[in-house]
């Protein structure tokens, strides 16, 4: 069976929705930003337009780097390793939500959950939507949360619980590339773009994060443009 292309009804070219989704999605820009850098390559489309992109675009393209991380990891040996979880808060319309973030020991984020609450019943749903996906951990690593232990307790994991001083910063340093999207964005004012943002940044992060401070300058632009032609070849049918 031919496999439709999600771009037959776009006017404009694959290559200029990846362009607008990543410029968007991976660095500080507010809509109108992307629509003046576009202008500047000659591509003439409004703001409204970048931001219909990335909401409909941007969940494949996360959706598809996802998926083929996970088959890549699952063929390396040490699949169970450990897990780094943090949550933050974020405010909307007054109300405040929380993105909670597992991080693998390489900090690259492996799964954003977003609840209203972080007792109890919100960490548990975290972590049954995080091994439903890749498995158990080896170790979880958490801060001091009450609700964590509680969580981690129902489930039978109590022994694999590490809150030790400095030994979550994985997670904490994990949030800075998101509160730096959302200065930029002003907040976000709808609550149904929080987790679906959050995912698609976190799968786009992680795609371009290719830790330049632990390799040499050729190995890094190597892995760089790798990254990059992959991403131009996303949703490809």
């Amino acid at each position: 069976m031919t496999v439709q292309s999600p771009f037959r009804y776009s006017k404009s070219s694959p290559e200029v929705i990846r362009l607008a989704v990543i410029l968007y999605v991976r660095y500080p820009l507010s809509l109108r930003n992307v629509e003046d850098l576009l202008h500047e390559r000659g591509i003439d489309v409004t703001h409204e337009t970048v931001r219909y992109w990335w909401n409909r675009f941007g969940p494949m393209f996360a959706a598809e780097i996802r998926r083929k991380r996970v088959e890549a990891m699952r063929q390396v040996t040490k699949w169970h390793w450990h897990w780094h979880l943090d949550e933050v808060f974020v405010k909307i319309n007054g109300q405040t939500h929380y993105p909670w973030r597992a991080v693998d020991h390489e900090g690259e984020v492996w799964e954003c959950y977003v609840t209203k609450t972080r007792d109890k019943d919100a960490a548990l749903k975290f972590l049954k939507k995080l091994m439903r996906r890749h498995g158990n951990a080896k170790v979880l690593v958490t801060d001091k949360l009450r609700s964590y232990g509680a969580a981690i307790k129902e489930l039978g994991l109590k022994d694999t619980r590490e809150t030790a001083q400095r030994l979550n910063n994985r997670a904490e340093n994990s949030h800075q590339p998101f509160r730096r999207r959302e200065r930029a964005m002003l907040r976000f004012r709808r609550r149904r773009s929080l987790p679906k943002f959050a995912s698609v940044h976190a799968s786009v992060h992680n795609h371009f994060n290719k830790e330049r401070h632990l390799s040499g300058r050729q190995n890094f632009k190597d892995r760089r443009d790798s990254a990059l032609i992959e991403w131009r070849g996303l949703c490809i049918a």
